[in-house]
């Protein structure tokens, strides 16, 4: 039972890691992850040269041992061994200062486009895997005078050759890195690049075989992970250059689709960053649903419910159809109307995602495996979008994890309390924390008649006690002066339209909610109407603050249900200007100017909660396949409404009804 439940100790300590056993994007090329790791790294650069290359088809598994000289090579072209010592000859000249002409060759060499069509400036595939080979038996040498080779060499293309040509390439980044750590944050950034959208043209090389995209980041990962497996320390130069990385905002949905996959790929090398992967994942994902719903204002109701759901399911990681479209061939409005529609998407994807990441210790985990990852997420919650207003999709992935099982739906619960409760946090998280669990409540599924009973009396004992504080110096209903109250307020009122069944004696009696409750024999606990009443008719007066749409649905309902009749309070109110009674010298924190409405017509807009709950109907097409199941849909009560009831209903944009509840006198 709520009440009951031991609070924790800390929200936002750091959670084991949990590793979900789903396959990754890029499974299907388990082969190219066959790395020996086994042996230790060498030595000494000396060490690294002693071997041939392994043909492929001799030793499948990607081996790292040092290639063989190969002293035979087709007409025309240097052996390796020549090559090496030019290499190592030219390279420390270089550092001799004596001369640099063979050291610019070389660097030449890789600078040089393969996709040029004059022969004579590029060099043959034998010539350039020489040359690495001899970079490779030389690494100890390529301090920072050589800088200038080494960024030629990682600009080079190697994605798109062959696999030997590959496999050495990276056996050179790791003993690179290794050997001279001035290069790790330039060798992980190269990679990291490839994470997102592949360049044009990476995997299309004269004289090669096409590589696809899904190559291409089974290659990046096979390289990070083998850095990473070299320098374990690496991660911490990871993390940073992870975000810095990240695709923007306003990059295709699938750049940062892609760049989403790949961070949740990166972690099952990494389990040290999944804290940190999954907190930038959960920002940016924050970031573009604040931005979705402050351009969808822009447009009608209507048209917005249409974007959604015209919004593209099919996923093409190799279509070109993210391309920007030019003002010549469109209007702006069509150019605004592909860019909602492409975050939309970008959203979708990457929040199902994430749904796909966390749910494996959700549903086959012990109970430990769930309470770690639920730590993650609560801690997500509290720094990322808790503080977030606006914030429309990104919580439910909260909602969805936090109905898992009894437990669960305690431990969320009690987090939103404790926030509430804690004078010491500021106003604007208590009043967010308050929205968050009455939506959480009001629209779960899997929360219990128990829970919404016990959540009911601790949030109802709550406001009692801030009414008995403020109401003493109160003279008349001031949002900013006592925003913990109308927060409060709001939240008993939204959970009694949507729960009123499970606060009914019947319910209390039974243990749960009887489906043929005869609405004629309706009756609450003294305690629900006594807290209602005192708090409704105090100088406080709630109803004049908090959002209407949902004033007036409660008092429809409480009507109905021979609770309360407040339809006389209502019209007072509407003679009534919030303000009068507004304390310039009292005012609260600033921000809570994020979360009121804006002001209207009317002299009371601005100092009236908003009708947010963040638990509003989920309509992404691809994701809210997680949530069936999870969700109470508002039911309306037969003779309280002639029409349909809906969830619009509850939702109503409150400038449709201001003129009907701002009166024109004051007092």
């Amino acid at each position: 039972m709520l009440g009951s439940s031991p609070m924790p100790s800390s929200i936002l300590k750091t959670s084991k890691p949990f590793l979900p056993s789903t396959p990754g994007t890029v499974a299907s090329k388990r082969k190219m992850m066959d790395i020996d790791m086994s042996s230790s790294p060498p030595s000494s650069a000396a060490s690294d040269a002693s071997g041939d290359v392994p043909s492929p088809k001799k030793r499948p598994r990607v081996q790292f041992s040092e290639p063989d000289v190969e002293m035979r090579v087709d007409s025309g072209e240097k052996s390796a061994a020549v090559i090496r010592e030019e290499v190592r000859r030219a390279i420390q000249r270089h550092l001799a200062g004596a001369d640099s002409e063979a050291y610019d060759r070389v660097k030449e060499i890789f600078s040089a486009d393969p996709r040029r069509t004059d022969d004579d400036g590029v060099p043959s595939h034998a010539t350039l895997k020489h040359h690495l080979m001899g970079l490779l038996a030389n690494v100890a040498s390529l301090d920072r005078s050589c800088s200038g080779l080494v960024h030629a060499v990682l600009g080079s293309q190697w994605l798109g050759r062959d696999e030997p040509y590959v496999k050495l390439y990276i056996r050179f980044l790791g003993n690179l890195a290794a050997a001279q750590g001035s290069y790790l944050g330039s060798v992980l950034k190269m990679l990291v690049n490839y994470l997102g959208a592949v360049p044009k043209g990476t995997g299309r090389l004269p004289g090669y075989a096409p590589v696809s995209n899904s190559e291409i980041y089974a290659r990046t990962h096979m390289a990070l992970h083998y850095v990473m497996q070299l320098i374990p320390a690496g991660s911490g130069a990871l993390s940073p250059i992870l975000s810095m990385q990240f695709p923007f905002a306003t990059d295709s949905a699938k750049a940062n689709i892609a760049y989403t996959r790949n961070l949740i790929k990166v972690i099952e090398y990494a389990p040290e960053l999944q804290a940190d992967i999954l907190a930038l994942i959960t920002e940016k994902l924050v970031k573009i649903d604040v931005q979705i719903q402050v351009d969808m204002e822009d447009f009608e109701d209507e048209i917005g419910e249409d974007l959604v759901q015209d919004v593209e399911l099919a996923e093409d990681d190799n279509s070109d159809n993210e391309s920007v479209m030019s003002g010549d061939s469109v209007d702006v409005e069509a150019q605004r109307f592909k860019a909602v529609k492409d975050n939309i998407r970008k959203l979708d994807f990457m929040i199902d995602t994430l749904f796909e990441y966390y749910a494996p210790p959700f549903t086959t985990g012990t109970l430990d495996d769930k309470e770690n990852a639920l730590d993650l997420l609560l801690s997500h919650f509290q720094s990322i979008i808790l503080p977030t207003y606006r914030s429309r999709h990104s919580q439910f992935l909260l909602f969805h994890f936090s109905q898992s099982s009894p437990i669960l739906v305690d431990r969320f619960a009690t987090t939103c309390i404790q926030l509430i409760f804690n004078k010491l946090q500021p106003g604007i998280t208590r009043q967010s924390a308050a929205a968050y669990l009455a939506s959480f409540v009001a629209r779960g599924a899997h929360v219990s008649s128990e829970v919404v009973r016990d959540v009911f009396d601790l949030l109802g004992t709550h406001m009692n006690n801030l009414r008995m504080e403020y109401e003493g110096t109160c003279r008349g209903p001031d949002l900013r002066r006592y925003a913990p109250f109308y927060s409060t307020a709001q939240a008993l009122l939204y959970i009694f339209c949507f729960r009123w069944r499970d606060l009914t004696t019947a319910a209390l009696e039974n243990d749960g909610v009887d489906d043929d409750l005869d609405l004629d024999d309706v009756t609450f606990p003294p305690a629900i109407r006594e807290v209602l009443h005192q708090a409704i008719y105090s100088k406080l007066n709630p109803l004049k603050v908090c959002s209407p749409a949902i004033v007036s649905e409660f008092a429809r309902i409480a009507h109905h249900l021979r609770l309360l009749y407040v339809f006389p309070l209502l019209e007072t109110n509407k003679r009534l200007r919030v303000s009068s009674f507004r304390s310039i010298s009292a005012m609260a924190d600033p921000r809570f100017s994020q979360i009121e409405r804006e002001t209207r017509a009317g002299d009371d807009g601005g100092y009236q909660l908003d009708a947010y709950f963040p638990f509003d109907p989920y309509h992404l097409p691809r994701s809210r396949r997680w949530l069936e199941g999870d969700y109470v849909e508002w039911r309306g009560i037969p003779g309280v409404d002639d029409q349909d009831d809906s969830d619009s209903e509850m939702e109503e944009d409150e400038e449709e009804i201001s003129d009907d509840e701002t009166g024109t006198e004051s007092d």
